[in-house]
Order: C-alpha cells, then structure tokens, then sequence
C-alpha cells in the first residue's frame, strides 16, 4: 500500500519534534497550575482552610502519557497546601475533613506531622470532620485535630498495621521456573516473593510490625488525653467502631455534621462571619463543603486500589482498614 505524501510529511515532522535536543516541548497532557485561594462561604474578617483528606493515603503520582505528573501525591499535595497557608495571617482555625481507609505507614506519618507543626508554629486550633470513614491510617491524621467530629453514620478505628509479602514460590515451580540469588548473608533476601518466610524471619518481620503497631497506640494517647497507653492497646486490634461507640471510648470527641462543625468554630472564635476557603487549581471546581477535591484518589473497599506501584514486589507496611 502506498503511503500518502502529506502522512509522510507529518510522520518526519513528528520524529524531527521529539529526536531533535533543541525543540521545544510539546505538552500532551494536562499542566498543573498554582494552588488558588477559593471562598465557598461567609465575609471575613478571618478564616477556616478546609483540607481535603481524601482515598487512600500514599504518596504516589498520576502521570499524563508524556511522563509528566498530573497530580502531586498526597503528602506533595498537603504540604503544598499548608506551605501556602503558611503566608496568610488570617487563617484562625484549619477544618481537616477525612474520608479515608488509611494507607502507607510513612505517608500518614509525615501528614500528622506537618498538621502538628502547623498548629504549632500558628497556634490556631484544627477541627477534623471525619466523612464516611476514618480508618487506621485516616484516624491517625485525625489525631491532629483539638476536636474530632464524626457524622451519625461514620466508621472509625481499625488501629493497627498490616504488611502484604507477594509469595510466589509455588507458582514458579508449577511452571518449572528456579530463581538463584546470590548473597551477602542469609537474611538478606528474605523479603523476597521467591521463598517463603523461615521461622526466624517471620519473627523478625512481626517485630517491626509491633514497632509500627506500638507507635499508633503511643500517637494515640498523646493526643487523646482521656486515653492511656494501655486502654488504647486494649481498642488497637484492628476493629472499626461507629460513631457512638467512638464517643464512648474517648477515640472521638462529638457526632455532628460539617455544618455543625462548622457553627462550633465561629462560635469558639467568637466569628460569625469567618469565610470558609479552600485552595485549588484552575480548572478545578468546588461549590460547598460537601464537594470532593478534584484531585482525590477514589476507594473501593471490596476492590482496594493502593494507588500503590503495581511493578513493585516489595512489601509496603500500611495503616490501613482491608475487610
């Protein structure tokens, strides 16, 4: 078949375009814009930052099919945000809403820590609204907020740590495959998904997971000072609670709805008239306190997408509810 002249034409200008080291870039995908402050309600004087706590907890990116990020991770996302709000002195109070099942230990962790410094640093108090579900690593960010708010119908809890090792040992030797590895010393393979764990490794690898474990139960009583260590350790074996039975056990403070949370704020400022604002991109649409952010991983519990790296084989240490 006979190429047509001008399809040859475009197919050289392609190749010159995307070989040639002087060009310029051609962007294919969407480009992220700078956060913008957005107003869903009230005048001022003064402020409430709404944060969106939103999916699964990671830091992983989304990437257009240039390569280029679409959307930051989510400790680049809140950091970003709180860098941003950093510079704005008429912040009065941080409203954190959470809607998660948790996720990596090391992303919730560096979440919690960059809310604390910033109540720190600003004094200003944070409210935390939990949604549908604020599960291990979720209510491990919640530990952030003064007061923590559910709805009447929110799922809280699952205080713990889970870590999943790919074993692939049978399979391969179904399908008449060896793996040979060569090592310094005999434990330096054993996260590998080509054996199972010895004894002594599984020892070794329930050790961090306590350490892990005994890390959660340790936040938690630091920031809930009606609990001890030991009467969160007694709560910490994976359950979920609803929004009753967390006020009960001092794991939340109050069940109200965001506007109520709302309400409690002005009221505790002594500001009826705060505005609350959000930051986002252009192109980017909120219209009230319910919206969902626009960059918001999804989650399904019945088919959990980690957002994690589906080519990875090593384990990933998680908070995280997985009924």
């Amino acid at each position: 078949m006979k190429i047509p002249e001008f399809v040859k034409h475009m197919l050289v200008l392609l190749l010159t375009v995307f070989l040639s080291p002087a060009c310029a870039t051609i962007q294919l995908g969407p480009s992220m814009g700078p956060l913008e402050e957005t107003v869903l309600e009230g005048e001022g004087p003064g402020k409430i930052l709404l944060i969106d706590i939103q999916g699964v907890i990671n830091n992983q990116k989304d990437h257009a099919l240039t390569g280029a990020a679409t959307e930051l991770g989510m400790v680049e996302q809140v950091q970003e945000i709180i860098a941003k709000a950093d510079r704005d002195e008429n912040i009065e109070a941080l409203l954190i809403k959470v809607n998660s099942p948790g996720g990596t230990v090391t992303a919730s962790d560096i979440i919690l820590h960059e809310l604390l410094l910033y109540k720190k640093k600003h004094g200003v108090p944070i409210y935390v609204q939990v949604m549908d579900l604020a599960a291990s690593g979720g209510y491990y960010i919640a530990l952030a907020g003064d007061e923590i708010i559910a709805h009447p119908t929110s799922l809280v809890g699952s205080i713990g740590v889970i870590a999943f090792k790919v074993n692939l040992e049978n399979l391969m030797g179904k399908i008449g495959v060896d793996w040979e590895i060569v090592k310094s010393g005999d434990k330096k393979d054993f996260m590998s998904p080509f054996r199972s764990f010895t004894d002594e490794e599984r020892e070794l690898f329930q050790k961090t997971i306590d350490n892990f474990h005994n890390r959660f139960v340790s936040i938690i009583a630091e920031n809930r000072r009606e609990l001890n260590f030991e009467e969160v350790k007694s709560l910490a074996d994976g359950r979920v609670f609803d929004s009753e039975q967390a006020v009960e056990l001092n794991l939340i403070d109050r069940i109200g709805y965001i506007s109520d949370t709302v309400e409690r704020i002005k009221r505790g400022l002594k500001n009826t008239d705060l505005q609350i604002i959000t930051y986002q991109r252009e192109g980017d649409y909120k219209s009230n306190l319910y919206s969902l952010s626009p960059q918001a991983p999804a989650f399904n519990l019945i088919n959990l997408n980690l957002g994690l790296s589906e080519s990875a084989l090593s384990p990933y240490f998680l908070y995280l509810w997985a009924p």
